[in-house]
């Protein structure tokens, strides 16, 4: 796998670091777990995990991010080139101009996301595995339900990129 652009070579790089230093610290607590030590503190070496695998979401998150924005880009310069001047109504307000600035965005990034299914289905998986980290480490606190239903819906996701591999999200 290689990524040319900086920006996602950089994430990539970094979040699999941090993956290797969760996996060091998840291999630690089951060394503890099966008796072969006792002398290493559980929680410390629990919450060092949780933190690499926080780490590990945010840079792929971060990653996804600056995919969407390349896409957005792509797309609105591709509408822009096919619609040589795009009509002005001289009579709208502030309030307008700012719901109609939004629901642009949005459905600029509804046809970005729609043109790309492997960074959409990425992106899910990433936002929904991060929520198990952020309610670990306290930063945002969730109930089990919510919880477990962004564990059900990466698990989907990941089923769906074994099962079809052209909707895996690869590096350019």
């Amino acid at each position: 796998m290689y990524a040319t652009d900086l920006v996602p070579r950089l994430c990539l790089t970094l979040a699999n670091l941090n993956r290797v230093l969760y996996f060091i610290c998840d291999t630690i607590l089951w060394v503890r777990s099966v008796g072969l030590t006792s002398s290493i503190n559980k929680e410390k070496w629990r919450m060092w995990a949780v933190r690499h695998y926080y780490y590990s979401l945010l840079l792929s998150l971060v990653r996804d991010l600056y995919e969407i924005f390349l896409q957005m880009e792509q797309v609105a310069h591709d509408r822009a080139k096919r619609a040589k001047s795009p009509s002005q109504d001289p009579g709208c307000s502030v309030a307008d101009e700012e719901t109609e600035w939004l629901q642009s965005f949005l459905l600029l990034l509804f046809r970005s996301l729609r043109k790309h299914p492997p960074l959409f289905l990425d992106t899910v998986k990433n936002l929904c595995d991060i929520l198990n980290p952020l309610h670990q480490l306290g930063i945002y606190q969730s109930n089990p339900g919510v919880i477990g239903l962004g564990g059900l819906l990466s698990s989907i996701a990941g089923i769906i990129t074994v099962a079809y591999p052209h909707m895996k999200l690869k590096t350019h």
